[in-house]
């Protein structure tokens, strides 16, 4: 019998991170209630520094950022409406067709090269015939995955924004990397979150939380949240031991650590270049990297037999993603093996 081999460096994704032990420490010792009662006082503690640093009223945790773009989408539409999101939005492509289900509503897809859309495009999604599905918000992804972890900037922020104070629709954030997003452009969290509605806020990916996303907006939204929550089986009991203590240590100390992990993503895609394999450098903006690989699935295979973990999302692409459990050492030692 083979033995699998020793893993280097998992680079499937940033949700593979396990608790520091600065997080452990901190749920053995955290403050617990009832979350469903609002009576957690270590819970209540993350929802409140969240909707703080996002420039927000209030905020609600829950077990996933498909979860709380899905509560933030039935928010904010009604049956029979369409929500406006660029092509290869997380919404549409990984969350199992939940906005039809849950809240019968449908995507509208505009372009969005490398992830960014640009206003004139949302606005000429915009549908008010009686013939056609009405809009009923507005949805952006940031950081956005399928491009490769690009960021919007803020010029084309405050453009959308327009569009949808004008049109008079919600505006959402999927913000599931979103401080990889405010470390690349170098500005506070809020310079981008305080633009929309609500935002979705993942604490499990870089920052590296163990589990959850929390939803920022109105006190009002955030109360009619807490239904939608309870409604897809979100509601929790002494939840401060499993998630908060753990998401607050990683709240305050993971930002700090985001910059190394997009200079080390740069560094590989680099060394994935000079290897021969097809990489848009332009995409490599934050810790995601989308790489041209002929018969993927058996390049990700052989690697994985020498101790390099990753994703292969279609015939020929490879996702790489680093994050902060991944140091100078072990990406060393995952270029030798992916340069081999």
């Amino acid at each position: 019998m083979t033995l699998p081999a020793p893993v280097i460096a998992d680079l499937r994704s940033d949700t593979v991170t396990t608790p520091t032990p600065a997080m452990r420490e901190a749920m053995a010792q955290a403050r617990v209630g009832d979350d469903v009662y609002g009576e957690d006082p270590t819970m209540n503690e993350l929802q409140v520094e969240v909707a703080r640093l996002t420039g927000h009223e209030a905020g609600l945790f829950m077990p996933s950022g498909t979860m709380t773009n899905q509560v933030a989408i039935a928010l904010h539409t009604r049956r029979g409406e369409e929500v406006i999101c660029a092509e290869g939005s997380h919404i549409y492509e990984w969350e199992l067709g939940m906005m039809a289900a849950f809240s019968g509503v449908v995507p509208r897809f505009v372009p969005a090269p490398l992830g960014v859309p640009a206003p004139q495009d949302v606005r000429s999604a915009v549908r008010r015939s009686v013939h056609q599905s009405p809009s009923g918000m507005i949805s952006l992804e940031n950081t956005h995955n399928k491009a490769g972890g690009t960021v919007i900037p803020l010029a084309v922020l405050d453009g959308i924004r327009e569009v949808a104070t004008e049109e008079g629709l919600p505006l959402h954030l999927d913000g599931a990397r979103v401080l990889n997003a405010a470390v690349s452009l170098g500005v506070p969290l809020s310079d981008i979150t305080a633009r929309f509605d609500t935002v979705s806020v993942c604490l499990s990916k870089g920052l590296g939380a163990p589990v959850g996303s929390v939803l920022v907006g109105s006190a009002a939204h955030m109360r009619q949240a807490h239904r939608y929550r309870k409604m897809m089986g979100g509601g929790m009991r002494q939840a401060g031991v499993l998630a908060a203590a753990a998401a607050l240590v990683a709240l305050r100390e993971g930002p700090a650590r985001l910059a190394e992990d997009h200079r080390r993503t740069r560094e590989l895609a680099g060394a994935l270049v000079n290897a021969g394999f097809d990489v848009n450098m332009a995409a490599v903006q934050t810790n995601i990297i989308y790489a041209a690989v002929p018969d993927a699935a058996a390049h990700a295979g052989r690697w994985a037999q020498r101790g390099v973990l990753c994703s292969a999302l279609g015939p020929d692409s490879v996702r790489f993603v680093l994050h902060h459990q991944i140091g100078d050492e072990a990406l060393a030692g995952a270029i030798a093996v992916l340069t081999a």
